[in-house]
């Protein structure tokens, strides 16, 4: 057998090149593991086995070798920060997987809450305390008592791969760990359809192209295919987003405006019905970059994708105007330079109704009236392609 060796006693072992070349193609993430000496020095390694181990209480793990010297530092001070490194840190996973020398010789990081070094444009961080070592052949495992964490940078992470580095290359990702229910499963039958015809819009177009959901008061994003224009955060898998005016208004106008338009004071709910009923008109929906909309792109990203709590969605509707006319404006001016945020389209049933919505996002800065063209006929098309339904352009 390929890799292994007989023994004496008949016993077959594994080689450990053999080992490590075969699980050397099961890609992992690279992690700066960081610390302090007993003298308050700043220490590090790189791991390959970090992983989460349970949610409540918070729980990680990473697997050091038992001969490890930074391991028995941070062993001393009982604390370490788990730093997700980003495509772009390649070279200081390779500074930190050295030995002896200044590992943190020009790498920028400040003390996390234990003390932990937390490491400049690493993609998040995860700081703890040693919760409990178990023995695991020639290494430990060592489990960390979860005490702050945070996503700094919303990179692509640097990976781990037969032996080399890499990145997430994945085109197209859809969603998963949404409740097991009819609709939900309806609507993924739907994406796996859809997905190879998002790939091949987003590739023309160049921009992420998002199709969402309505699952009862959210927009959820159940899949993504390209990226969006750099500077602008990614759409997660899962992403969620109340559905409250002016948010959501592709849903309403293929479905109850009314419901869509009830939550706002009374004064406001004819503007948000006339916007729902000019995206029906048009077919299409697009919005305008406006002074606040990085901002709430900040805030929906943060919103953890496992339900989030009320009072985090509240937050989010708190950044939102009802009356902000660069949602669904009336009229697109023919010129050069365009604030476009983001251009949807609906997928319709046979009977009319939306089942998703597909968006352009992460565009230029500016476009061209001819570029929203283009964004919409793409999206229009993948529509059609798929759906039943027709729609006007």
């Amino acid at each position: 057998m390929p890799g292994t060796v007989e023994t004496p006693d008949g016993v077959r072992d594994l080689d450990p090149d053999f080992f490590r070349f075969v699980l050397g193609h099961y890609p992992s993430g690279v992690v700066a593991i960081t610390g302090r000496d007993a003298q308050g020095a700043p220490v590090g390694m790189v791991a390959t086995s970090f992983t989460s181990v349970s949610l409540d209480p918070p729980l990680v793990a990473f697997l050091p070798m038992r001969t490890s010297s930074t391991w028995a530092a941070l062993q001393e001070t009982e604390a370490f920060c788990a730093n997700v490194l980003t495509a772009d840190q390649e070279q200081v996973s390779r500074q930190l997987a050295v030995k002896g020398g200044d590992k943190f010789n020009g790498i920028g990081w400040r003390p996390g809450p234990t003390g932990s070094p937390v490491l400049d444009d690493a993609v998040a961080w995860v700081d703890c305390t040693i919760s409990a070592v178990h023995d695991a052949g020639d290494h430990v495992i060592v489990v960390g008592a979860v005490q702050d964490l945070r996503v700094e940078n919303p990179a692509s992470p640097l990976l781990s791969f037969q032996g080399g580095y890499g990145t997430v290359a994945s085109p197209a990702l859809a969603a998963s760990g949404l409740p097991d229910q009819p609709e939900v499963v309806e609507h993924f039958r739907l994406v796996d359809r859809l997905r190879p015809l998002m790939l091949e819009a987003s590739r023309r177009l160049g921009v992420e192209v998002v199709a969402t959901a309505l699952l009862d008061t959210e927009v959820v994003a159940l899949a993504t295919s390209g990226h969006p224009e750099p500077g602008r955060l990614p759409t997660r898998v899962g992403q969620r987003m109340p559905y409250q005016p002016p948010l959501g208004a592709a849903f309403a106008a293929w479905s109850d405006p009314e419901r869509w338009v009830a939550q706002l004071p009374p004064g406001q709910r004819d503007h948000a019905r006339g916007l729902a009923q000019r995206v029906r008109d048009r077919g299409w929906s697009a919005t305008l970059g406006g002074p606040d909309s990085l901002a709430l792109e900040r805030a929906l990203y943060r919103l953890p994708v496992d339900a989030p709590a009320p009072e985090e969605l509240e937050a989010v509707g708190r950044l939102l105007d009802p009356l902000d006319e660069t949602y669904e404006p009336r009229r697109f001016a023919v010129k050069d330079r365009i604030p476009l945020r983001t251009v949807a389209v609906p997928v319709l049933g046979s009977v009319g109704a939306v089942r998703l919505v597909l968006t352009a996002y992460g565009l230029p800065q500016f476009s061209t009236h001819d570029d929203f063209v283009r964004y919409r006929d793409t999206l229009l098309n993948v529509a059609r392609a798929i759906g039943p339904g027709s729609m006007s352009a």
